[in-house]
């Protein structure tokens, strides 16, 4: 028993002392630095919101916006208008995954700066592995689940426009516009507004700068660095803050939509015969499905379930409802009754006017933007259009279009921590994490403004040359008789309603 004391005793202290003149032979672990760092996993939480996000978003177009704008047409025309809806969601939803997504989220070479390639068209080199950043570092994705929700901002973008001129275009040149449309104005809108190389790409040359000593490496990394900036669509690059659609969305579809109205002409009887919707209540439904879709449409546009999302959602709560209430008073005011239309109208306009800036401004500011929005768009689609004299059937223009600059421009100015904004994102200062930039609220507004100017032309000169090919080669407009019977019948054999 002594014998085995001792001779444990011994081979102890031999241990200690091989351990204490070669350390080696300790079982230290490897240091962490040596080994390349692990891949960023989704988070199940942020997974499972942007698919929720992705069907909410879906929901506002069908039913959501196909309801909304059915019960504004009359009777013989409401087959027609959902119709329409659902074919351009289910058309775009095809082409999206076809060559969409790869021409909106892929690096387009030589062009990037307004489209992107053709790497990812028919989803090549995706599957249920790959994972896209969003705005925080070392944060993933799905790009299943990234994919799915922007293919639902393309497939409602081009069913805005539908409202502008309802009641009177044929469904075949509605299908070849919005094919043509999609393709040459919305993908390339969305890769300018949107694209971008992600912030641990923008972070790792960041660091790769900071950590150079000498002139020649520092000249090295400054050049990796303007190369990951450079890797952006042009009003990203630019510094224009759009959060979820204030250019690429509503401003997009609402010049759209404008100028195929004024092509297309005034409705058979406009300003002389009752052209009053056909029901409310079906109106009603439609707006209340929007708004609670809207809900995925802001929020979700900060791919993450946190505070920011959090943020996103009040503001689309708060600036709705002023938007609403302001409509809602100043109809009161001048027509002398508050009417359900009206309190919608505005509704739609606050949801449109914060979009751009929900994940930017605070709770407050929001409220203002909402309240003022719903005494501009009300303002539009009253006043202005009738001295006008256009023929915009649901007001695509006045709240769509009006609205969505209207926001664009507030971002620039609510964005400003001092008026309870997040501030200008900045992923360079503190490579590896986001930092509030430095903000001149008089530069931002001018950079808003470039982006406004740019959707507007782009959209505006493009879509005019579009419908002006279509209507040259298979003619836009149904005939007087056709008009007049109904487009229920005359464009699909069949009605809304059988009673």
């Amino acid at each position: 028993m002594k014998l085995r004391h001792a001779l444990m005793l011994g081979l102890g202290g031999a241990a200690i002392a091989a351990l204490l003149i070669e350390p080696s032979l300790a079982q230290t672990p490897t240091p962490e630095a040596a080994s390349p760092p692990p891949s960023p996993v989704p988070n199940k939480g942020d997974t499972a919101w942007m698919m929720i996000s992705a069907c909410l978003v879906l929901m506002m177009a069908v039913p959501g916006l196909a309801l909304f704008y059915g019960g504004l047409v009359r009777t013989k025309n409401m087959l027609s208008v959902l119709t329409q809806v659902f074919a351009i969601v289910s058309i775009v939803g095809l082409l999206w995954v076809f060559y969409g997504y790869s021409l909106a989220f892929t690096s387009g070479g030589g062009i990037n700066d307004f489209v992107g390639g053709f790497s990812k068209a028919f989803l090549k080199g995706i599957d249920a592995n790959s994972t896209v950043a969003t705005f925080s570092n070392g944060v993933v994705i799905p790009e299943y689940a990234y994919l799915c929700f922007q293919m639902t901002f393309a497939m409602i973008t081009p069913a805005l426009i539908v409202g502008a001129f309802a009641e009177r275009m044929k469904f075949s040149a509605l299908v070849v516009f919005t094919i043509l449309w999609v393709t040459l104005i919305y993908f390339p809108m969305a890769h300018m507004v949107w694209y971008w190389a992600g912030p641990d790409a923008v972070a790792g040359a960041a660091k790769a700068l900071a950590a150079a000593t000498d002139d020649a490496s520092k000249a090295t990394a400054q050049a990796a660095l303007d190369a990951v900036n450079k890797d952006a669509g042009f009003l990203f690059q630019k510094g224009a803050l759009d959060f979820a659609g204030g250019t690429v969305v509503h401003i997009n579809a609402g010049i759209a939509g404008f100028v195929g109205c004024l092509i297309m002409g005034k409705r058979i009887g406009y300003g002389r015969d009752l052209l009053a919707p056909h029901s409310l209540t079906m109106t009603m439904i439609g707006a209340s499905l929007l708004w609670v879709g809207w809900f995925g449409f802001n929020a979700g546009s900060n791919l993450e379930s946190n505070g920011t999302a959090a943020l996103a959602m009040l503001n689309t709560f708060v600036a709705t409802c002023g938007a609403a209430v302001a409509w809602l008073f100043a109809e009161w005011a001048l027509k002398g009754k508050p009417s359900l239309l009206g309190m919608l109208s505005g509704a739609i306009a606050g949801l449109v006017a914060v979009t751009p800036a929900s994940g930017f401004a605070g709770p407050m500011g929001s409220i203002v933007l909402g309240l003022v929005a719903g005494v501009v768009c009300f303002i539009m689609c009253s006043t202005v259009k009738n001295a006008l004299g256009y023929d915009d059937s649901l007001d695509v223009f006045g709240v769509h279009c009006v609205g969505g600059i209207l926001g664009a421009l507030a971002t620039g100015i609510l964005v400003d921590p001092n008026l309870g904004g997040v501030g200008i994102p900045d992923y360079t200062s503190k490579p590896g994490e986001l930092a509030v930039g430095a903000y001149d609220m008089m530069s931002q507004l001018i950079i808003q403004a470039e982006a406004v100017g740019l959707t507007l032309l782009w959209s505006g000169i493009g879509s005019a040359i579009l419908y002006k090919l279509v209507d040259l080669t298979i003619g836009l407009r149904v005939t007087q008789e056709e008009e007049r019977e109904g487009l229920d019948i005359a464009d699909h054999g069949e009605r809304a309603y059988n009673y």
